[in-house]
């Protein structure tokens, strides 16, 4: 389906605000940054957690661990594509056991990429806690799930699509609402 772009909610400047902001209230309420571990949900929210990973090093001068999770396999609605998606990369090369993990993910939308993620980090081990930064919250939740860091919430209708533009993927950064060609 084609689309068109309906608005343009941020751009590069604003997101890197957005950011900044992010990572102070992460460490407002982790103050041990030392127990701290972040956790990027392929593909683009393992490159804000990059950035927040990034931003906390110059606020405190601690290295915080950084892994990378694929929930492909642990979806719920892989019986309903016509070919098996592309299972990407998890690498997590640091215990989970009893760290503060930041889940982070460009886009909370439904819920179930988050439920599909904790179902992968409690396979890993068990975290004294699991928290979750969304750089969008865009509602629509089928699951009780809701972020405890969030950029920006952002009301859409179901057929508004929100695309996280990142200058590591696609050249620039922006946030743009989307809608099918037609509406």
């Amino acid at each position: 389906m084609e689309e068109k772009t309906k608005a343009r909610i941020m751009d590069d400047k604003k997101m890197k605000r957005t950011l900044q902001r992010l990572s102070m209230e992460i460490l407002e309420r982790n103050r041990d940054a030392r127990n701290l571990v972040l956790i990027g949900i392929q593909t683009r929210g393992v490159h804000v957690a990059r950035r927040i990973q990034k931003l906390l090093k110059e606020m405190e001068g601690v290295d915080i661990p950084l892994g990378i999770l694929d929930i492909t396999m642990f979806r719920d609605d892989l019986h309903k594509h016509e070919k098996q998606p592309a299972v990407k990369k998890t690498q997590i090369d640091f215990s989970i056991e009893d760290r503060d993990i930041v889940l982070i993910d460009d886009v909370v939308f439904t819920g179930r990429t988050i439920r599909a993620a904790m179902d992968s980090i409690f396979e890993l081990g068990r975290p004294a806690s699991l928290q979750l930064a969304a750089f969008i919250d865009r509602g629509h939740r089928e699951l009780p799930i809701c972020p405890d860091f969030k950029g920006k919430y952002l009301p859409t209708s179901r057929r508004e699509r929100v695309k996280v533009m990142l200058q590591e993927i696609d050249g620039k950064d922006q946030v743009l609402i989307m809608e099918p060609k037609g509406f």
